[in-house]
């Protein structure tokens, strides 16, 4: 009688390795959470559990290294939103947010509300359930905390900036002043001490758009962005010195500061690398300089010049942003509309407060033609896609999603705002009552779009959900970007802007785009960028299926990676979890099986018995942990 030797012999799998190598046909088995043998023709009577993957591909378990699962992992530690589409690896405390230092709760003020509700859209309530629930006030106690959870996938931590001036400095000084030498100097400690425990790198943010929802800071951005350069070259120092990453978003209004940001990656300039990887590269649609300059930058930072190691995210996907009213973080960027994204989330009455503010819908309507019409600059900028703002204020690309007038529902702005014209002008083409009876509310004459949107956002706030794509519009740039070995597939946001973003399949569809490229050999350069390379970017043990690693694995069905479209699936649930609704994505049949720890959590389109109830993720220190590089 032949002696079961593994727990789980997975059969005829084309494997991809994650080297890069071409795929070859195999058998992989598991034995106690970790791959013990692979070869070919492996005995099934020495299995357990054998599975058939004749016609799948099989991966190491995806990483996705751009996440704010900070938060969700301290209700569902399953992320159940990520490991259904074959993620089993996430970065976490990314934008300079994160839990490592605990809820800082101090004087009335709630940090994990104040720096999450607006930069990451999360509602407030779904935030301070968070906050209430923290037990640790140190780097060391929050690494001990998330050891204690029943994590689906591995989960990787950084030192995050803003929340490491606010443990320092406290809120309101954090965005009021610099900090003292002493406090500099407790903010180095703090993050010497972070890599010591063996936290990946840090993270930092500088985007202009990203700022604190309580009072009374509501008009100051995160700490982050009044951190001096010479104060994160200090910081960013501790991180080179033990080869540790940095994790940024570039301080975009002026390019010079960009650059000089961002050599600090230089070697030949400080002596040694520093590793950065920078959100994103993008084809912003309204300025279509952008993505040329992130090829330049990139190339730049890297050459024989400056000696660099510098990595800018790319995202797989068109980047189709989602609004509930007024309410998502493109709002933020132009005056007269974070003006309205100030007010707290399920405030509409506050809204509309200011919408009626003396004056307010003069600068509205200014702001929303800007460039529309007439001869100058702002036309001219217009004309040739190089705006300031992101988001290009066009109704015909802005699509209703749901609205209380339902035949809306699928149409363009700006095919409403026609028929409302022709309405006001005395046709009869309202197409129902409901129609009828919301162009009888408008003012008569609406003179232009900009008073058309001003009344929408004012008449239906969050009920009115509406979705544009604001950058990776073409097909061929989005392609461009995704295969090119400048940059890494990443930037997925998985975890956060709940009801505004979905990108949760990013990782499928990176697959998809190298498969319909370069058939398998595509597959195999794409598997790679997706596991191995960002598993050494961020210096930890993940992404690979050599023999002793643990079996974080993933079967794919090709047929059915073909055919999907990550767009088309994404859908609004409601989430009991969370207590919200939330935006995901359904891959329905692209992912067949995943193993975390060698036990299979997702097979069948459902989850298994044992997901999030028992520990198969780790929390994935860095590899150089013991002493700095």
């Amino acid at each position: 009688m032949i002696q079961s030797n593994w727990d789980t012999l997975i059969k005829n799998a084309l494997i991809f390795d994650g080297t890069g190598v071409n795929a070859v046909t195999g058998d992989i088995a598991l034995q106690d959470g970790k791959i013990v043998a692979r070869g070919v023709d492996l005995d099934p009577r020495l299995a357990n559990q054998v599975i058939d993957a004749t016609g799948k591909w099989l991966t190491p378990g995806l990483l996705d290294v751009h996440t704010h699962y900070d938060l969700e992992v301290e209700l569902a530690p399953g992320l159940a939103e990520s490991v259904r589409h074959g993620t089993t690896t996430v970065v976490v405390a990314n934008c300079s947010l994160g839990l490592a230092f605990g809820a800082l709760r101090e004087n009335n003020q709630d940090p994990i509300v104040d720096c999450f509700a607006r930069v990451e859209n999360t509602p407030k309530p779904v935030l301070k359930r968070i906050a209430d629930q923290v037990s640790w006030n140190s780097s060391d106690q929050y690494l001990a905390h998330l050891d204690t959870l029943n994590l689906g996938p591995n989960i990787v931590p950084m030192i995050p900036y803003s929340m490491l001036r606010i443990a320092v400095m406290g809120v309101t000084p954090s965005v009021t002043r610099a900090p003292t030498d002493a406090e500099l100097e407790r903010m180095e400690s703090l993050l010497e001490k972070g890599m010591k425990e063996g936290y990946a790198g840090f993270s930092s943010d500088s985007l202009p758009f990203h700022y604190l929802s309580n009072d009374p800071n509501r008009e100051y951005r995160i700490p982050s962005q009044y951190g001096s350069f010479a104060e994160i070259k200090r910081l960013t120092n501790v991180v080179r010195q033990w080869g540790r990453i940095w994790q940024a978003t570039p301080p975009i209004e002026s390019p010079l500061t960009v650059f000089r940001t961002f050599l600090l990656t230089s070697g030949r300039l400080y002596g040694k690398a520093l590793k950065i990887t920078a959100v994103a590269a993008l084809d912003v649609h309204a300025n279509r300089g952008l993505v040329r300059s992130a090829y330049v930058l990139s190339w730049l930072l890297n050459s024989w010049l400056f000696k660099g190691h510098f990595v800018l995210q790319s995202l797989a996907a068109r980047f189709k942003v989602w609004g509930d009213g007024a309410t998502t973080h493109l709002s933020e960027e132009i005056p007269e509309l974070r003006s309205l994204a100030m007010c707290d989330l399920e405030d509409s009455a506050a809204r509309r407060k200011v919408i009626d503010t003396p004056g307010y819908a003069e600068r509205f309507i200014a702001m929303w033609m800007d460039g529309k019409t007439g001869f100058g600059l702002a036309r001219l900028r217009r004309w040739l896609r190089i705006e300031h703002y992101a988001m290009r204020r066009d109704l015909a690309e802005m699509t209703i999603d749901r609205a209380p007038v339902k035949i809306w529902q699928g149409e363009s702005f700006a095919a409403v705002f026609a028929r409302l014209k022709e309405f006001q002008g005395g046709a009869n083409v309202s197409r129902d009552a409901d129609e009828k009876v919301a162009f009888e509310k408008f003012p008569a004459p609406v003179a232009n779009d900009g008073a058309f949107m001003l009344h929408m956002l004012r008449e239906y706030d969050r009920e009115l959900y509406w979705s544009t794509i604001s950058a990776n519009v073409s097909e061929k740039a989005l392609r461009k970007l995704v295969m090119s070995p400048m940059f890494l597939p990443a930037f997925a946001d998985s975890g956060a802007h709940l009801t505004n973003l979905a990108f949760y399949d990013a990782n499928l569809r990176a697959l998809k785009i190298a498969f319909d490229e370069r058939g398998l050999a595509g597959v195999a350069y794409m598997v790679r960028r997706l596991t191995k390379d960002p598993a050494e970017l961020f210096n930890i043990e993940a992404g690979s299926i050599a023999i002793g690693a643990q079996a974080d694995l993933v079967l794919i069905d090709p047929a059915a990676l073909k055919k999907h479209d990550g767009e088309a699936s994404t859908q609004r649930i409601f989430r009991d979890v969370l207590q919200h609704d939330q935006l995901v994505n359904r891959s329905n049949g692209v992912v067949s099986h995943v193993f975390i720890k060698g036990a299979c959590v997702w097979q069948d389109e459902q989850f298994t018995p044992v997901f999030e109830t028992q520990k198969l993720g780790r929390v994935l220190l860095a590899k150089t942990r013991l002493q700095a590089a």
